[in-house]
């Protein structure tokens, strides 16, 4: 699939929208004047849809309307991005947006829809660490001892992840390639899932966001190994990060909020100031610490940038592994 230029992304970012000037803004200060709708293409609970609800508490406080979430799963979070690049561009369907649509650019060969194209990014919610985990039985304290292990046993370790092409396998299969590692995937129908057989032994290693393994690894019966962000991760502050080991590793999933393209400028640049605030507020930062994240902060551009550099980094990792949609 061929990837729009970066400056599409940011001339999206800048919401150029057909209407005059003057009728922008009087609708801009008007919106919202009904409910409006956040479209979550996952099922409830998991860590996309609190996130999605936290913020949609926050903007229904401070702008007056009820943002209600909707989720629409299915189809790998092609079913509600759809739904939300078909709706009008006035401000009222709204998408809570994560690394899978960066994924799924290039993981399905067929998509109705261009993802940078035809979304608009509104905001940056936060970035999610993950943690390199084996099973205990795994000889190995350490990444390094890890790797080596690994090396010396090719195709004999079993990679677990939370589907073909979730931001775990993707995670992985980036692991694999960068420090030269034969282990073979075995996908999941969720984190969930993975982790139970992770715990049993009947694979070995995963990589995860922390939220979901980490009252096992806190009670032995996960080892962790290193988290995939850059810098420490709070909740599990004496795991060194993974690029120590493999340099210029990195993956973490995140979250944000896009529109329909062409929705106008001044209802986009009126959610990025809310949703900034949001997320410089203390009670919320303190929520989304407890989450295991790091806020993100910016403008759509700074936001359009970050989709366009995540779409083109997993675009070269899925091409790498040879992954294909379900």
């Amino acid at each position: 699939m061929r990837l729009p230029h970066r400056r599409q992304v940011l001339h999206l970012a800048a919401g150029a929208a057909a209407l005059p000037v003057v009728s922008r803004i009087a609708w801009a200060q008007t919106y919202p004047a009904r409910p409006v709708r956040v479209i979550v293409a996952t099922a409830a609970g998991a860590t996309t849809d609190i996130t999605a609800r936290l913020v949609a508490r926050w903007l229904s406080e401070r702008l007056g309307q009820q943002f209600v979430v909707e989720n629409r799963p299915g189809g790998g979070n092609n079913i509600g991005t759809e739904a939300v690049v078909r709706a009008p561009a006035d401000g009222y369907t709204l998408l809570l947006v994560n690394s899978v649509n960066a994924i799924n650019a290039t993981l399905f060969e067929k998509l109705s829809y261009n993802f940078i194209n035809d979304i608009a990014p509104v905001a940056g919610f936060l970035r999610m660490p993950m943690v390199l985990q084996v099973n205990p039985a795994v000889p190995a304290k350490t990444a390094p001892e890890f790797i080596a292990y690994a090396k010396a046993n090719p195709g004999k370790i079993n990679m677990a992840s939370a589907g073909i092409g979730s931001t775990p396998h993707v995670a992985g299969e980036l692991f694999k390639m960068m420090a030269g590692l034969n282990m073979l995937h075995v996908p999941y129908r969720g984190g969930a899932a993975a982790i139970t057989d992770l715990i049993g032994g009947q694979v070995q290693v995963m990589i995860e966001p922390v939220a979901g393994p980490l009252e096992h690894i806190r009670a032995g019966k996960l080892r962790g190994l290193a988290v995939t962000t850059t810098t420490r991760s709070e909740a599990l502050p004496d795991l060194p990060t993974l690029d120590t080991f493999v340099p210029g590793y990195e993956a973490s999933p995140w979250y944000g909020l896009g529109a329909p393209k062409n929705t106008p400028t001044e209802i986009i640049d009126k959610l990025n100031r809310e949703i900034n605030a949001a997320f410089a507020d203390p009670k919320m930062a303190h929520q989304i610490a407890g989450l295991g994240g790091t806020p993100l902060a910016g403008s759509p551009a700074d936001f359009g940038k970050l989709i366009a550099d995540e779409t083109e980094k997993w675009g070269k990792v899925v091409r790498f592994s040879g992954a294909k949609a379900d």
